[in-house]
């Protein structure tokens, strides 16, 4: 079993909705990365989404392209990324999914991308412009290394495709909450709860909604919709960014425990 499946079971067996918090890689710098890394850990984060910056991100909306740009122009790396998570998560007990588009793994090679991350502790892997008829050459060496691969469902799939998702996706199915980019809304759409019932018709995986969720009541919606895990980024990238890197992870630390206990409640 996975780290990030293990984790599923865990919380399922309690009926608890995980928590998975998103931060850009090297904003500000990616000594305050690990720092925030660990700080959402111990802060009640159950699984950590750990973006690359990348210089062409579509789908991800203005706060976290900002916030890769930053990256970017502070020589963030995907070696430099590897090089911290190596030496912060023997530290950490949430598992960590790396939310990075396909090109840099295609440049790198699939199965060098795969051990390498491997090697630094990653558990979990998301690629958003990776549709599913292409996703078949990753998902088997991921599989094949102990690394969960998970797919986006679109709120505009057919059931057809949200079956055929269903079925491949690994360690957790991601419901994308809205047709469009990441980022801060007012309010989580109602048709989320009728793709929940629809994916829970035919597949026992867990389900993550995330793009979109930002305040603490929206996390504790969707948890009452039924989802398995509120996916939160925009919203922790934003507070992460703002003062000095120590306001930032105080801010994020508060704003994680504040998540977490809103999902926890009955």
């Amino acid at each position: 079993m996975t780290a990030i499946s293990h984790c599923f079971e865990t919380l399922g067996r309690n009926k608890e909705c995980a928590l998975i918090p998103f931060i850009t890689a090297g904003d500000p710098d990616l000594e305050t990365t690990a720092a925030a890394l660990r700080t959402l850990d111990r802060s009640g984060a159950d699984i950590i989404e750990l973006g690359v910056p990348y210089s062409d991100p579509l789908a991800d909306g203005p706060v976290i392209q900002a916030a890769a740009t930053r990256a970017l122009q502070r020589g963030t790396t995907l070696d430099s990324v590897l090089e911290m998570l190596q030496a912060t998560t023997p530290d950490l007990k949430s598992p960590i999914s790396l939310f990075t588009y396909y090109n840099p793994i295609l440049h790198r090679g699939i199965d060098k991308f795969l051990q390498q991350i491997s090697a630094a502790g990653v558990a979990g892997l998301v690629v958003p412009d990776l549709p599913l008829e292409e996703a078949s050459g990753l998902l088997q060496p991921a599989s094949e290394i102990g690394i969960d691969l998970t797919l986006l469902v679109a709120p505009t799939s057919s059931a057809q495709r949200i079956e055929a998702i269903a079925h491949s996706s690994q360690g957790f199915i991601y419901l994308v909450s809205v047709t469009g980019v990441t980022g801060i809304r007012s309010q989580i759409e109602t048709r989320v709860s009728d793709l929940l019932k629809q994916i829970r018709s035919v597949t026992e995986k867990p389900i993550g909604v995330g793009f979109g969720i930002s305040q603490v009541a929206q996390a504790r919606q969707v948890k009452d919709w039924g989802a398995d895990a509120a996916i939160v980024g925009s919203a922790f990238v934003k507070r992460l960014a703002e003062g000095t890197p120590t306001d930032g992870l105080s801010a994020i630390a508060e704003f994680c425990q504040n998540l977490k206990t809103a999902i926890k409640t009955e």
